[in-house]
């Protein structure tokens, strides 16, 4: 049905354009989600990418089905490293499990405070993780929150670079792969 649509005279040249349209307002609005940490980015791309097969089918928008996997699996990724980058920045700096475990718990709970809760939350939890469990002094204990803090930075920062390579892979993708 949706076939038959897209080679209607109802979609006709129009449609091509209106697709880009939206395809570039999803991939400006994915971009924006992967700097700032109050929209789902890489998330938004995907749907980008899905949305341009819907509307230009196989053929006119040039988009490969495993590209969709390719895409997904990125995107895992980065979800991945943003959960655990505060943790692994806190065993980094020398922090103990419970300082991991503590900055694991408050970027979770960080989350429910944004913007300020992206970087209080891993450092907050580490540093009570590591007084109250591991029984640190105040010192290791600090050191690893900013430690935790540090990851957090860095899981950004893969983050970004991991948006911009969904980015890449889905130009390569619709003008020169397929």
């Amino acid at each position: 049905m949706w076939d038959s649509f897209l080679s209607s005279d109802a979609w006709g040249h129009v449609g091509f354009g209106v697709a880009w349209v939206v395809t570039a307002c999803l991939l400006i609005a994915g971009v924006i989600g992967c700097v700032l940490p109050v929209l789902p980015g890489h998330l938004i791309i995907l749907i980008a990418a899905i949305t341009h097969r819907l509307m230009l089918g196989r053929e006119g928008s040039g988009l490969e089905w495993w590209s969709f996997l390719i895409l997904a699996a990125l995107m895992a990724i980065s979800q991945t490293m943003e959960m655990v980058s505060g943790a692994a920045g806190s065993k980094w700096f020398g922090g103990t499990k419970w300082g991991a475990l503590g900055a694991l718990l408050g970027s979770a709970v960080g989350l429910f405070f944004m913007p300020f809760g992206l970087l209080l939350g891993p450092l907050i939890g580490a540093f009570v993780f590591e007084i109250a469990f591991a029984k640190q002094e105040s010192k290791p204990a600090a050191v690893s929150g900013v430690g935790s803090v540090v990851g957090v930075l860095a899981g950004m920062g893969i983050k970004i670079a991991i948006g911009a390579l969904m980015l890449l892979w889905f130009f390569l993708d619709v003008f020169l792969i397929g």
